[in-house]
């Protein structure tokens, strides 16, 4: 019996042993791809990285409207990771390239465009655009150059995790007037609460995105709570009260998961497709209710595919960056096996130059338009390298909660 205990101890023990490599190969590479990608832009300028790679090699992709395109979420992702990675140089210099964007301290709406030109900042960022030599002018993207709330909150969410790493204030300035452009456009005026998308369109033609995302909401519930800790104001606590009563709100007890949020009259629920980020990120924030963790099984049984997860329920691939927060969310919860058994199937997705690729497969389709002016749903993912992807992996792997800033959900 003895002899038996000792076998069992010891296979357990080398499965912890490799559960653990594994991660820190995992987190090795994606730390390593990340801080490169900054440290190869020269002279410790602020840093925007382009979001995705040719699918070979480091690149730009074919697409004109992506070749140059930093998406502000990709990057405020990049700037927790680093952080988390112990890279915090680096990632000060992709907070820099943020902070640009969000402009002087004198300029009262400090809205940011959801993409920005790659490569070194000098002065104030340019939007995302590209030369039409068939059309001979210049384009831009109706998304790229709006803003969407929830990548204000991850940006948000950058500035705070910077400004608990260097104690400079100007980290917890930016946050603080990131939070008050929220406030401005995007403060749910319907009786649902919450708040909305943010803004959509060409400068001076913008308009109103109505509709109110759960995943938004979630980022703004932890960005609020977390500006607390470094601005006393208590406005903070109460937009992060109404940000989390919408959150559940949108919780279906019966079904044990969270809905997508609303349709465009910001009130009605929005049942016609599922998302997976949300059923993982709920459970995330800070005191979130237990029973949100019922999501988990609810994200497994609807979205779940070998070897990974999708992003909705018509489970057409794996979704690289989902899978990864997915590891993450089980790595918080104490779920360490099924962490490590999700890392271990995307340590194989990573592109020859680092980078995870977004998709496992050609595309995959998320049940969502990218504006309101699509008439499909043509907001996919694809089998490009992809900054977003590789920092949620390295999170994944250091157990790193973006939503409080520390190790294994531990403050």
């Amino acid at each position: 019996m003895i002899s038996l205990l000792i076998a069992m101890v010891a296979s357990a023990s080398a499965t912890d042993v490799r559960a653990e490599g594994l991660k820190r190969n995992v987190a090795v590479v994606a730390c390593e791809t990340l801080a490169a990608r900054v440290d190869a832009v020269p002279s410790g300028s602020p840093v925007f990285l382009r979001s995705f790679d040719a699918m070979k090699d480091s690149g730009p992709i074919d697409e004109p409207s992506l070749a140059t395109a930093a998406f502000v979420y990709d990057n405020a992702l990049a700037t927790i990771a680093l952080v988390a990675c112990n890279r915090a140089p680096q990632a000060g210099r992709i907070g820099a390239a943020l902070l640009a964007a969000v402009g002087p301290a004198v300029n009262a709406d400090a809205r940011l465009y959801n993409a920005y030109i790659a490569g070194a900042v000098k002065g104030a960022p340019k939007p995302n655009g590209w030369w039409s030599a068939e059309q001979s002018r210049w384009l831009q993207d109706g998304y790229q150059v709006g803003t969407a709330t929830g990548n204000v909150a991850w940006t948000m969410l950058a500035f705070l995790t910077l400004s608990d790493r260097t104690g400079d204030v100007r980290w917890c300035d930016g946050a603080r007037r990131l939070a008050g452009w929220t406030i401005k456009y995007a403060h749910g005026a319907s009786d649902a609460g919450g708040f909305s998308g943010g803004m959509y369109g060409f400068e001076g033609q913008q308009s109103p995105l109505t509709w109110k995302s759960t995943e938004h909401n979630i980022d703004l519930a932890a960005a609020f709570a977390w500006l607390s800790r470094c601005d006393a104001s208590p406005r903070w606590e109460h937009y992060a009260a109404e940000a989390r009563a919408f959150v559940s709100t949108q919780w279906d007890p019966s079904s044990h998961h969270f809905l997508i949020g609303t349709t465009t009259d910001g009130h009605t629920p929005n049942s016609a497709t599922s998302a997976l980020d949300i059923q993982f990120w709920a459970s995330l924030i800070p005191n979130a209710p237990p029973e949100w963790r019922g999501a988990l099984a609810y994200a497994e049984r609807v979205h779940g595919v070998k070897n990974g997860f999708s992003f909705n329920s018509d489970r057409d691939g794996v979704w690289i960056e989902g899978t990864a927060q997915g590891a993450l969310a089980y790595q918080v919860l104490g779920r360490r096996g099924d962490a490590s058994r999700l890392l271990e199937n995307i340590s194989a997705d990573f592109a020859p130059t680092g980078l995870l690729y977004a998709t496992r497969q050609g595309q995959l389709r998320t049940g969502l338009a990218v504006g309101p002016t699509s008439v499909t749903d043509d907001f996919r993912y694809y089998h490009w390298p992809h900054v977003g992807a590789t920092a949620w992996a390295a999170l994944a792997a250091k157990g790193w909660n973006p939503f409080i800033g520390a190790k294994d959900g531990q403050r």
